[in-house]
């Protein structure tokens, strides 16, 4: 049946009622709601079944089934701050975990222990929920809940979960995916059934758990990035993805019990994620409204690349993190007869005899009677010939049009000894290691020729597939292909993403209700599983940031953020400069600031701080107005007379989407560390003059704040030269190195 209305938030900014809020002040609140609605459609009755969610606790605003034109219609109402459509977002998942802090770690200062690592702060997840049964979530250790924390557990279903020390809350939200799709049922749990949230939580906070492996695989102790936080999930996800109507009703609620930090490994994709509609987003409204009480929130840059202007979650207010691999690698070789190596990649859970040679045959070539050969070129379900496969390793192409274990289960239903899996000419060498039921290997699409090279050459193509291996010591990190670009496609003036991290075959909790493969017909389960994506990499940022949170509790939300971006490194773990996924130099537009380090990030000595105003004035610059603006911070705020220029936003990197001839930027450094004088280094952009003025910066005391500006010259004069060209700025006193990248983008 075709809907003919949708469902629409209509966001009114802040209550007045305030953090101390009374339940008769939440129930005043969804009155006005009904109120408000009731005059637009008719009665109190319709516009209390029209209205989804009421948010009455910290974001002001509702959630309706409206029609266009009633939408249009509220949308004129001076109270109305946006009326927008829910966006459906996605899981950023491709599908010992480390942090790989590289260079030689600062021990001029003394690190939290790591079981302290955290301590005293609450970390929340917007996701697929929790699987409390975990051992990353014990509570051995802990110390008492936070006096502060209002949450709670929701125990009261069938499927509820339990509280303890380390996991103190676990809440679900699922009236915007009711309304999407009332047929669904049996939703009404915060556990998770599909893996994510458990694997991204634990990531972000999971306890020590020595002997975690993957199926054999990336054998060691498990543990979070900040073991000793205490965690909170909020499940907004559901089987046909995320309603951006539900995670807006998380955010209201994980911003009313009073978490420290918000990890939220979610993505709508480039084009739902901001510029001028910064307030017609459910992350960017949640995720400033949290920035208004210091509340740090860390997003997925997006699973979209290695194409450029690809990266989500953009707004200034959110720390956005792309991927990157780590020093652990799990091979797989195809060996040919001739004495060919190809390197793939697998978690296969079983292995070849390797005293013997195996024939290798084309799926094509295998069709059982009457299939279509490109069904069985991809190894589809039932698609093979027994009499053809049998104790053979069989070569598919994955086309993506099924999942590449059930490839594999049509491989072994019909009697094949292995597979090998040939990558789609797309997404070329970037290859994923599966938990194959049988022994198999993926390989990259170029290797493919060489492979079918092979066996055109010879009536009898024989190979062998190496068994299960992990390699420890790789050279790393390179940015993952998958991970999204920038530029920020609504505003190139801020650099994203921000930082990467750890995103490629990261070992972390995962529920035991399904098998990863996510495959009904996969009987396997495992209390811990390798993923991939920048849902990965996001939960390690948020980790980062409850540490220094737990160090530094009085520092802002801006100061955590600045505090990773700088202290980021863009050398792998060789000193080399980090690669892309092809090879070939990294740039800022894939990693932003760099690679995250953990040590260093405690201690950065500057920071480039921003309050809650300077943000509002960045919206101003976009066009909102000080009416609308006031209202989100719930006091009186006025636009600057003078827009501010979008490149002098104080951030820690350095972005100029169109450089024409010269231009100059300003930022502000505050001292968060001793006393001292920081002088400046430059790597200029190819092609690029720069000058900073003044070349020294002196700090007498902590809060000092001085100012310079970053002058930049073009001199190029080839119109084939111009383009994005990038740099580096550090600021150093011997002892902290503040770094930021730039990126200028000459035009003329």
């Amino acid at each position: 049946m075709t809907r003919t209305s949708v469902s629409y938030i209509v966001y009114l900014g802040s209550h007045q009622h305030g953090s101390d809020a009374t339940p008769e002040d939440y129930e005043l609140a969804k009155n006005s709601h009904y109120k408000f609605l009731e005059s637009y459609v008719g009665s109190e009755g319709k516009a209390r079944d029209a209205i989804i969610y009421s948010y009455t606790k910290s974001i002001n605003g509702f959630a309706a089934t409206l029609e266009e034109k009633g939408a249009e219609d509220i949308a004129k109402h001076p109270a109305v701050v946006s009326v927008f459509p829910e966006t459906i977002y996605k899981l950023q998942t491709t599908r010992s975990w480390s942090f790989l802090d590289i260079g030689v770690p600062d021990n001029r200062r003394s690190i939290p222990t790591q079981a302290n690592i955290g301590r005293n702060v609450i970390i929340a997840t917007l996701d697929t929920g929790v699987w409390p049964e975990s051992k990353s979530f014990r509570d051995e250790g802990m110390g008492p809940i936070p006096s502060k924390w209002r949450g709670f557990c929701d125990n009261s279903t069938k499927y509820g979960v339990a509280c303890n020390n380390k996991l103190i809350g676990a809440q679900y939200f699922n009236q915007g995916f009711l309304a999407s799709n009332p047929e669904e049922d049996d939703v009404n749990s915060a556990r998770d059934t599909e893996g994510h949230g458990t694997h991204t939580l634990s990531t972000a906070a999971g306890a020590f758990v020595p002997g975690a492996t993957s199926f054999g695989y990336a054998n060691g102790t498990a543990r979070g990035g900040a073991p000793g936080a205490h965690v909170a999930a909020y499940k907004v996800c559901w089987s046909r993805g995320c309603s951006g109507v539900d995670i807006l009703a998380g955010f209201d609620a994980a911003l009313h019990d009073n978490v420290d930090v918000i990890s939220v490994s979610l993505s709508a994709g480039p084009a739902y994620s901001g510029g001028t509609s910064f307030l017609n987003n459910e992350i960017a409204i949640g995720s400033l409204h949290a920035a208004a009480m210091g509340i740090t929130v860390v997003c997925s840059a997006g699973n979209d690349g290695p194409d450029t202007m690809t990266v989500g979650n953009v707004a200034p207010w959110v720390i956005t993190v792309g991927a990157s691999t780590i020093d652990r690698d799990f091979p797989s070789y195809l060996k040919l007869s001739n004495e060919k190596l190809i390197k793939g990649a697998s978690q296969e859970t079983t292995s070849l005899p390797q005293n013997q040679m195996y024939t290798l045959i084309n799926g094509s070539d295998a069709a059982a009677p009457g299939v279509n050969t490109d069904l069985a070129a991809s190894c589809n379900t039932s698609s093979l010939d027994p009499e053809k496969v049998k104790g053979k390793i069989v070569v598919c192409i994955d086309n993506f049009e099924m999942p590449r274990i059930l490839m594999g289960m049509t491989v072994k239903d019909a009697g094949g000894a292995g597979m090998v899996l040939i990558n789609n000419e797309y997404w070329g060498d970037f290859i994923v290691s599966d938990p194959h039921v049988l022994p198999a290997t993926m390989i990259p699409y170029r290797d493919g020729a060489t492979l079918y090279s092979y066996m055109n050459s010879t009536k009898n193509p024989l190979a062998n597939i190496s068994p299960k291996t992990t390699k420890i010591g790789v050279q790393a990190p390179a940015m993952a292909e998958f991970s999204s670009r920038g530029p920020s496609y609504p505003t190139p003036e801020i650099l994203k993403p921000d930082v990467t991290a750890p995103g490629v075959d990261i070992l972390a909790a995962f529920t035991e209700f399904i098998s990863p493969t996510g495959i009904v017909e996969d009987e396997r389960r495992t209390p811990f599983y390798l993923m991939s994506g920048t849902s990965m990499s996001c939960p390690h940022v948020s980790g980062l940031a409850g540490q220094l949170k737990s160090v530094h509790p009085d520092w802002s939300f801006s100061a955590i953020k600045s505090a990773l971006m700088t202290t980021a490194t863009i050398k792998d773990n060789r000193y080399m400069p980090m690669r892309d996924h092809s090879g070939s130099k990294a740039t800022p537009l894939a990693y932003g600031n760099g690679h995250i380090r953990p040590n260093r990030a405690v201690y950065p000595g500057l920071v480039y701080d921003n309050t809650i105003e300077d943000y509002l004035s960045f919206l101003c610059t976009l066009g909102y107005n000080s009416t609308y603006l006031s209202g989100l911070i719930n006091k009186p705020f006025v636009c600057p007379a003078e827009p501010m220029k979008l490149e002098n936003f104080n951030y820690p990197s350095i972005s100029v989407p169109a450089l024409n001839k010269s231009t100059i930027v300003t930022r502000t450094l505050k001292n968060v560390g001793p006393p001292g004088i920081y002088m400046v280094r430059v790597k200029a952009p190819s092609g690029v003059a720069v000058s900073v003025r003044p070349p020294l910066l002196t700090f007498s005391k902590v809060g000092d704040k001085r100012t310079f500006t970053v002058a930049l010259t073009s001199q190029i004069k080839n119109e084939n030269e111009r383009g994005f060209k990038f740099g580096r700025l550090v600021w150093s006193n011997g002892i902290h190195q503040v770094s930021s990248s730039i990126a200028a983008n000459v035009v003329a």
